[in-house]
């Protein structure tokens, strides 16, 4: 397992990075990618650990907040020390049925970062990112509030998920002006079936030298190749997520297919060696339901792609 620099902060992340929207059962939008027990989530936190993971990503809506809890829970059950884990949550998606339940707005942010802290049972969050972009607060507001967040000492450090490259680039400026906490993550959809990220996001990251976090690194699981022949199971079943263009994604897993051939892997894990091999990229976040499934990605770690197969 290696360990990188997340940003400008000094702070060492594992490349990969254990994903827990599919920890709980969620009622919503991530129905489909969640159902893991709190015995599961355990299961699957400690075998991340024993093989050197040392970030977990969550967020407040991941099922209603049952995720957060679950992640806090099992680190107690698992003995395994806050100063061991690097602990990332979210905040902006709306969390309930009221206007000023959602948005990065210091009403909301204040009152959803003690509300997650007290659910993952912690004094602080080390990363605390914006879940999406609010148009309708200005972002010097939105800057203003995380830096007396982390000024309290409730958060380390922040960061952005969803977010455009003019957006993340004016957000740096504003928060330059005046002289308030840095973003110094980004946290985006990235995959072989998924490039878009390097027109514009990639250079901004690399140029301001920012973590970047990738999810859907398996493109919901359709690089694993398991769609090809049964399209009616499954979690791509069910939700489109992340869209794949499915005639160019055709052509990547050929191409896939002579790589893992060469050297004896599994689609999965030549997809997560690619994404290893990107400099810009700083963590994997991994979306696990058991632990052989974790197993099975682990060995991307173990995987060492030539000029010819990237």
């Amino acid at each position: 397992m290696r360990y990188n620099p997340l940003g400008n902060t000094g702070l060492f992340v594992s490349e990969l990075c254990l994903g827990t929207m599919t920890f709980g059962n969620s009622p919503g939008q991530y129905a489909a990618a969640s159902g893991v027990t709190q015995e599961q989530a355990e299961a699957i936190i400690r075998r991340g650990f024993d093989a050197g993971i040392n970030f977990i990503d969550t967020a407040n809506v991941y099922a209603g907040g049952q995720s957060e809890a679950m992640v806090g829970q099992a680190l107690k059950c698992l003995g395994i020390s806050r100063h061991q884990v690097v602990l990332a949550t979210k905040a902006e998606h709306a969390t309930g049925a009221g206007p000023n339940d959602g948005g990065a707005s210091r009403y909301h942010l204040l009152h959803e970062v003690k509300a997650s802290l007290k659910r993952l049972g912690t004094d602080h969050i080390d990363l605390y990112q914006l879940h999406g972009w609010d148009p309708a607060t200005p972002v010097e507001a939105t800057i203003r509030a995380l830096d007396d967040i982390v000024r309290q000492g409730l958060v380390r450090y922040v960061g952005v998920s969803n977010w455009a490259a003019w957006q993340i680039a004016k957000a740096l400026g504003k928060a330059d002006l005046l002289q308030a906490e840095r973003f110094q993550s980004v946290q985006a959809y990235y995959s072989l079936a998924g490039r878009d990220l390097e027109r514009e996001v990639v250079p901004v990251v690399e140029a301001e030298n920012l973590g970047l976090l990738v999810y859907s690194p398996l493109a919901g699981g359709y690089l694993t190749g398991k769609y090809r022949e049964n399209k009616t199971e499954g979690r791509r079943a069910t939700v489109q997520f992340p869209p794949v263009d499915e005639q160019k994604g055709e052509g990547v897993l050929a191409a896939m297919d002579k790589v893992a051939a060469a050297h004896g892997a599994s689609l999965a894990a030549v997809a997560l060696a690619w994404l290893r091999h990107q400099p810009a990229v700083t963590s994997i976040i991994l979306g696990i339901k058991q632990p052989a499934q974790l197993d099975e990605n682990l060995k991307a770690t173990k995987l060492t792609l030539t000029n010819d197969d990237l």
